[in-house]
């Protein structure tokens, strides 16, 4: 059986097998073959290929390794006994959650859009109408982002935002305002948008994803359905959960019903820090069956700090196509880019690849990710077998390419 095929480059990316019934809120913009289209989280643009949950087979995360500093320290959970209630957690994190809707301005606009599925036919598509009619804009969706930063840095899905014109960020008491992109990383689904408002905003924490258990008490808020600020809670019932969108999969399953216009909205530990973002959900329904998906915060946390600095994530690049060995023994090369970081770097075709520095290599994927790691233009060692010989190479890490462009 011919063995698959991998290259650091997302276009030869062969995404694992997704459920059939995996449901996502919103249009991604990389095509993904294979993939079976799925409803996102957050009701957004109509339109476009799928987008997925971000996840990996380690914690390592897919722009830089997680700062320990971006975390707050560990806290005493809010709630301590079994609980008998969310309520306090709720009241403590509840005013930074907020509501994002997404429309593109009508004169602008060549075709009508569509009305999201998860709205359309309900009670609430004649609201949804009579709204944007009344803005003279096109509703593209709606979905659910929180605030970090009192100066008004809310972190959501790229999803949720791409291809607007128009963001309108409402907070918990209602209060509405104009928001503007800041940066967005399509391969993890995260955006960073930004409001100005003329008082501090509350916000709350990032905690650290590493400390989570299996079995944990979650909770979830966001806008599901866009029925307005709402909360779920569960428990975490697995992590590092691949689900076949992208080589930097690592999420954490939860039970808590998380459904349409829930994502990009965040999952909290008992002690109010968010743990993870709501990306995506298996539904057969287009709704909540008690799996949903949330990329954790150990990899969110350092791509929303780059975002905020940058507007984009720049990740390395060897320019190399890859297939997996039958053991834990490194991975070889089938294909190598003309001019690329590794045909400069003098590797051969043939040659297996067995770690990166002093970091082992078992997967295809695990170099994708550990490359994509790197800072373009660094240099990294590679340790490799060519013909029974062990070699060490340095090599130039290169600019991963953009989606649409060729090797």
């Amino acid at each position: 059986m011919a063995l698959p095929l991998f290259s650091d480059n997302m276009h030869d990316y062969e995404p694992s097998f997704a459920p059939p019934c995996m449901k996502r809120i919103a249009m991604a913009r990389c095509p993904v073959s294979g993939l079976i289209p799925m409803l996102l989280l957050g009701m957004a643009a109509i339109g476009g290929a799928i987008t997925d949950a971000r996840a990996q087979d380690n914690a390592t995360s897919s722009a830089t390794p997680p700062n320990p500093s971006l975390f707050a320290p560990p806290v005493p959970p809010v709630v301590s006994t079994g609980p008998l209630t969310f309520a306090p957690l709720v009241r403590q994190v509840g005013p930074a959650v907020v509501n994002i809707a997404v429309a593109q301005d009508s004169h602008t606009t060549t075709s009508r859009q569509p009305l999201p599925p998860s709205v359309k036919g309900t009670p609430f598509e004649h609201k949804f109408r009579e709204r944007m009619r009344a803005h003279g804009e096109e509703m593209l969706g709606a979905g659910s982002g929180f605030l970090i930063d009192p100066s008004g840095v809310i972190v959501t899905n790229a999803h949720v935002v791409g291809g607007a014109d128009l963001i309108t960020v409402s907070l918990a008491d209602g209060t509405e305002f104009p928001a503007h992109l800041v940066g967005s990383d399509d391969l993890t689904d995260i955006a960073v948008i930004q409001i100005h408002a003329p008082h501090p905003m509350p916000f709350v924490p990032w905690g650290d994803s590493r400390l989570v258990n299996i079995g944990d008490w979650i909770m979830a808020a966001g806008n599901p359905f866009g029925l307005g600020s709402s909360v779920t809670a569960g428990i975490v019932s697995a992590r590092g959960r691949d689900i076949g969108t992208s080589p930097f999969d690592d999420f954490f399953q939860i039970d808590a019903p998380i459904n349409p216009g829930n994502s990009g909205g965040p999952s909290f530990n008992l002690g109010g820090q968010v743990v993870a973002v709501n990306t995506a959900i298996v539904s057969p329904t287009g709704g909540s069956v008690g799996i949903g998906f949330g990329l954790p915060s150990e990899i969110v946390a350092p791509i929303v700090e780059e975002l905020r600095h940058n507007g984009h994530i720049d990740r390395g690049w060897l320019g190399v196509t890859l297939t997996d060995g039958s053991g834990h023994d490194g991975v070889q090369i089938v294909g190598i880019d003309r001019n690329g970081p590794a045909m400069k770097a003098h590797l051969h075709i043939g040659d297996v690849i067995t770690a990166v520095n002093d970091e082992p290599i078992d997967t295809s994927r695990m170099l994708i990710r550990s490359i994509a790691a790197k800072r373009p233009q660094s240099t990294v060692v590679l340790h490799i077998r060519r013909h029974h010989e062990a070699l060490s190479l340095p090599a130039c890490v290169g600019h991963r390419p953009d989606e649409d462009m060729d090797d």
